[in-house]
């Protein structure tokens, strides 16, 4: 009898401390959503390989649903395990623009080149996820306020697509404009243990606190002219209407030089390009072989190098490089 007592006082015990958790996490996705969640990531790999050309999948992370758009190269080897890309879009974005070849040219690459490349779609109160935004830790919009996981989201999606393709897990990689790539900076941060390599364009680090489980190369790419991201930090003109979705950006020559302390690197850069329009530096000697370097074009303001569309009413994009050729180019080496 006593033993009996003892287990109906050790289950109210058990009941009242799990109520407390419940009450504690109340602002949480809801138990329900988490189970949800965690069958669709343990889920078996899919029985037959993405097709080639763009799908769009989603899965449910942090309460959400979440889409990408998946794009297959159509000449490989079957079974092969294929390099992937993560295309983040910048901020009021969403993925079918980041996935427009005119504005940003993945798709093409990836064919030519043959790897996978993703297009996430960031936190979006619309339905259709039209102006959407990422947390990039200081930076930007609904998606910063509302604390929104990305960083796990992103892990997820590598998760969903490996599920759906051989991918190789040591030529996976970041990359993404303006409040897409100060997330790629955070994945750098974050999820180095994921992430071999990030290029960022026209977005700066926006990290609270980076503390990187391992080196990551990292690429940056700005215009010395950006009316939004300004080269020498803070938030210029064509920034954000209101001026609380964004913050005080963090200068390139600063992000520079976080990196080069959190990759080891030698801080006295060598120049390897020098062109009309743009020159490239690349830092030496840092750890486990990582790579950093910094691109810079002398005008093209807040868009993508090489683009052949920008947003109406913008300054064309700098053609003295391309930033798609480049990047990937940074990929292939640090990849080897």
């Amino acid at each position: 009898m006593k033993s009996i007592h003892r287990r109906i006082a050790q289950a109210g015990i058990l009941f009242i401390a799990s109520t407390a958790v419940i009450a504690q996490d109340s602002d949480r996705p809801s138990l329900r959503e988490r189970l949800r969640e965690r069958i669709e990531q343990r889920r078996e790999p899919a029985a037959v390989e993405a097709a080639a050309g763009t799908t769009e999948y989603s899965l449910r992370h942090g309460g959400l649903t979440r889409k990408y758009l998946l794009h297959v190269p159509a000449q490989r080897a079957p079974g092969a395990p294929l390099p992937l890309v993560i295309a983040l879009h910048g901020g009021g974005g969403h993925a079918e623009y980041m996935a427009d070849d005119a504005r940003y040219g993945w798709v093409s690459k990836a064919d030519k080149e043959g790897f996978a490349v993703a297009f996430p779609n960031g936190y979006s109160k619309l339905p259709g996820g039209r102006f959407a935004t990422w947390n990039a830790g200081q930076c930007c919009g609904d998606a910063r306020d509302k604390n929104i996981d990305d960083v796990g989201f992103i892990r997820a999606l590598v998760a969903d697509v490996r599920s759906r393709l051989p991918i190789d897990p040591a030529r996976i990689f970041a990359t993404g404009m303006s409040n897409g790539g100060m997330l790629s900076h955070r994945l750098a941060c974050d999820a180095a243990d994921l992430f071999r390599a990030i290029a960022s364009v026209a977005g700066t680090d926006a990290t609270t606190t980076c503390t990187p489980s391992r080196a990551v190369s990292v690429l940056h790419i700005h215009a010395k002219d950006d009316t939004h991201v300004l080269f020498n930090g803070g938030a210029g003109p064509d920034a954000f209407r209101d001026p609380s979705k964004v913050f005080e950006f963090v200068s390139v020559p600063d992000t520079l030089s976080r990196w080069v302390a959190r990759d080891r690197c030698n801080p006295s850069p060598r120049r390897t390009l020098d062109k009309p329009g743009a020159y490239c530096e690349v830092y030496s000697g840092c750890a486990a072989d990582s790579r950093l370097q910094l691109c810079v074009t002398e005008r093209g303001g807040h868009s993508w190098p090489g683009a052949e569309r920008v947003r109406r009413g913008k300054e064309p994009a700098s053609q003295a490089i391309d930033a798609t050729d480049v990047i990937w180019g940074f990929f292939a080496e640090a990849g080897h």
